[in-house]
């Protein structure tokens, strides 16, 4: 034998044992027994078994190590043959079983004796094979089998069956250890093992040993599926034995929900609490199963104590809550954990669960909102340690926990109060329920001084412009808030609702004193607060009268539309009127003395623009100027003279002229008349414009009177040149006229007058006005 570098060499005799170390120079020499065997009756192990030596006595076969004696097996009988081949140990033996020591290396056998081949199977521990056979002359192992050759001259060849044959036949024998260890011996896969542990389960299943049937049927974890054992332990007697199935699938991190779920009920009704506490007390690392499961199994089989242990410990922050809050009704442990949570987490159990815990603890509650809508850090003790790192502000919007305090409004008010106290920019919503609460006590309240002060502390919400407009004026409207109501009106300058709240509560000087206020900015307020009190029936002659005035003084309404309005007030008589119409008329009077005054006066001037035209047609114009308008030197030769009367050196002209056929000290003053003109003339095509502003005038006739005065009804004549085209002054005249009609420019100012007479000589005298500056833009150029 050859053990690394030492190689020894094993001796056996018939009354010794021994070993001899061949690698050393001495060859020492150990004696391990005191007794031997006989010849053929010893063989070497392969290394698989450490290659040890084996001695095959009558009563024992003994195995031994070159140092020490090994174990051994009581093999009975007189030993002929020992061989050792692949894990077997063969024997031959008599069949007697007393054979004489005289025989012993004896070669010679009785004609009729038999011998017993033997093979076993020494790791297993089974006869693997065991039969007679007549005068064994001896037996071979190669190939892979034993050959037996006997006296009569018979070849036998044994030949090893292969795996699953032999679990087979041990399987028909119940032999399910031996099986096992087969199986182990040969390498087998899990899936084989998992599927002999599994026929073992069922075995010992079947004989009723339930015990020993689920530690096989747990070695087959990983491989058979759990429902196959859980099914046959479902009976109430056995739920022992599921329980440590389940706790063997948890321990190899295999279950699923459903198994979770069953390991705790089997654990409830067992009521062992100690083996509860230990499942779910493990470490984090050793948790194997499904916490949120857990939870709800535990909740549900009224373990609250431990479930709030295991949602704790795991961060599940909305079973923590909920089972305090539903199963315990520890509101304020709810509250202090809420506290510690980081911000989004806070924020969000708090929108949860806010109702319910401002109905059992306010104080606290809406200090905790403070604290969340304000500047939020976790508390101390945080179950996110991380959270604690993080400096950055954390405010959550107080507007979406408004209605937590449903049915609280002493907390809300002191919870809206502190935040626009502390954050002026706080949300609308926080302006307009905190401006709702104040209207509600405004309404509810008794005592004089106290609603003042309540007023004031409304008005001074509405004036921060912190609220919605729309929101803010319901809330008064609501409440009947007047000064609120009025206070928003003006602020939204709808003037003509303040006028129509004081015209529903019949506040009569309140409706003149607006008129006043606001009148400037709608003049349409004065006419309706002349219908208003012409429809009522009370004695409202002093408020017309006082309307009447101020329509007057700035002519608001034509008279025919104020007698009208006034017609359907049976108290107003003729003498409520009465002063209004005389100071009408009274002014239409002087209106027409002084537009008759203005008639003669452009009579006069037009008279005289015809003279002064007809002499520029047919008269001689003397220029007797001796100066340069433009610097002011006397004339020198060559000069430019123009027809309205200025004069100018030629170099002059050209220096300082825009243009040589225009008077560069009147052109500024013509060109004014000229854009006015031009203007005029480019609203002529403004129908649309025309018929808006004859539609919502309250006086049409003016609207027609202007326009007509501006030319749009006017015709356009156009004089040509006579046919031939003949020169001379007939021909100049001509042309003059020509131009003076094409040039004409109507209407420089416009006189709205009573009477058509006035208003048409009004337009023919400006024609001529016209005429008058058309000519004078041309000059007449004389060089000398």
């Amino acid at each position: 034998m050859r053990a690394g570098k030492v190689t020894h060499l094993f001796v056996a005799t018939l009354e010794k044992v021994q070993c001899y170390t061949l690698s050393v120079k001495e060859y020492p020499r150990i004696e391990l027994d005191t007794h031997g065997c006989a010849l053929r009756c010893s063989a070497l192990t392969d290394p698989s078994q450490d290659s040890q030596f084996i001695v095959a006595g009558d009563e024992c076969v003994y195995l031994y190590q070159p140092d020490e004696r090994g174990p051994c097996f009581a093999f009975d009988g007189h030993k002929l043959l020992t061989h050792w081949h692949r894990g077997y140990l063969l024997l031959l033996t008599h069949n007697n079983k007393s054979p004489s020591k005289s025989d012993y290396g004896s070669r010679q056998t009785s004609p009729t004796e038999k011998h017993i081949l033997t093979i076993y199977d020494l790791d297993n521990k089974f006869i693997a094979y065991s039969a007679a056979f007549d005068d064994v002359i001896d037996v071979l192992a190669e190939w892979g089998s034993f050959y037996v050759l006997t006296r009569d001259k018979t070849l036998y060849m044994l030949q090893e069956k292969d795996t699953q044959t032999k679990l087979e036949m041990l399987f028909k024998k119940n032999l399910f250890v031996m099986a096992i260890n087969l199986a182990k011996s040969q390498h087998l896969d899990n899936d084989g093992l998992s599927e002999i542990f599994r026929q073992y389960g069922d075995h010992l299943y079947v004989k009723g040993d339930h015990d020993g049937a689920i530690q096989q049927y747990i070695r087959t974890i990983g491989k058979l599926e759990p429902s196959y054992v859980i099914r046959k332990f479902l009976d109430a007697q056995r739920i022992h034995n599921l329980t440590a199935y389940l706790q063997a699938l948890h321990r190899q991190s295999l279950a699923n929900a459903d198994h979770t779920t069953l390991l705790l009920n089997c654990y409830t009704k067992l009521k062992d609490s100690s083996k509860l506490e230990e499942f779910i007390k493990s470490n984090e690392s050793e948790v194997h199963f499904d916490v949120e499961i857990a939870i709800k199994v535990l909740r549900q089989a009224g373990y609250h104590s431990h479930a709030v242990f295991l949602a704790e410990r795991h961060m599940h922050h909305e079973w923590y809550l909920k089972i305090q809050l539903e199963d315990l009704k520890n509101y304020q442990e709810a509250l202090r954990y809420i506290g510690r949570l980081p911000f989004d987490q806070a924020e969000s159990n708090m929108k949860r669960y806010g109702k319910t815990l401002m109905h059992h603890v306010p104080e606290s509650t809406t200090i905790l909102l403070k604290r969340l809508c304000t500047d939020y850090h976790p508390s101390k003790d945080s179950t996110d340690r991380d959270s604690l790192d993080r400096p950055a502000e954390n405010k959550a919007n107080p507007e979406e926990f408004i209605p937590v305090f449903a049915n609280n409004p002493r907390e809300l008010r002191a919870f809206l109060e502190h935040m626009i106290k502390v954050d002026p920019f706080s949300p609308e919503g926080v302006y307009d329920t905190l401006l709702e609460l104040r209207l509600q006590d405004w309404a509810h309240e008794q005592d004089p001084g106290k609603k003042k002060a309540l007023q004031e502390a409304a008005l001074s919400l509405l004036r921060s412009d912190n609220t919605v407009f729309d929101k803010a004026l319901v809330l008064c409207q609501m409440h009947n808030f007047k000064e609120g109501v009025l206070y928003l009106y003006e602020k939204g300058k709808l003037f003509q609702q303040i006028m129509h709240y004081h015209m529903q509560n019949e506040e009569y000087g309140k409706v003149v004193e607006a008129c006043k206020r606001y009148g400037d900015s709608e003049v349409c307020l004065w006419e309706q607060a002349l219908g208003y009190f012409a429809r009522k029936e009370d004695n409202c002659k002093a408020y017309i009268s006082e309307v009447l005035q101020h329509i007057d003084e700035n002519n608001l309404m034509p008279p025919l539309l104020v007698v009208q309005t006034l017609a359907h007030n049976s108290t107003a008589s003729l003498s409520v009127i009465k002063d209004y119409l005389i100071n009408k008329l009274e002014r239409e009077t002087q209106q027409i003395e002084e537009d008759e005054r203005k008639i003669q006066q452009y009579r006069e001037e037009t008279a005289h623009l015809r003279a002064e035209i007809q002499e520029l047609k047919t008269c001689a114009k003397i220029f007797q100027k001796t100066k340069c308008s433009m610097c002011n030197s006397p004339l020198e030769l060559p000069s430019v003279h123009f027809l309205c009367g200025h004069s100018f050196h030629q170099h002059c002209l050209e220096s300082f002229a825009e243009s040589e056929a225009e008077c560069p000290t009147c052109t500024p003053e013509n060109r004014k008349v000229m854009d006015m003109l031009r203007a005029q003339d480019q609203k002529r095509d403004l129908h649309d414009h025309f018929h808006r502003q004859l539609k919502c005038s309250n006086d049409g006739f003016s609207v027609i009177a202007d326009y007509f005065g501006r030319g749009v009804f006017n015709k356009l004549t156009l004089i040509t040149d006579p046919p031939g085209g003949k020169s001379g002054a007939g021909n100049l005249e001509a042309e003059f006229s020509r131009d003076l009609l094409i040039n004409t420019k109507r209407n420089i100012l416009h006189f709205k007058t009573v009477t058509f007479s006035s208003f048409e000589f009004s337009c023919r005298r400006h024609t001529i006005e016209d005429n008058l500056h058309n000519l004078l833009l041309h000059p007449l150029i004389i060089y000398v």
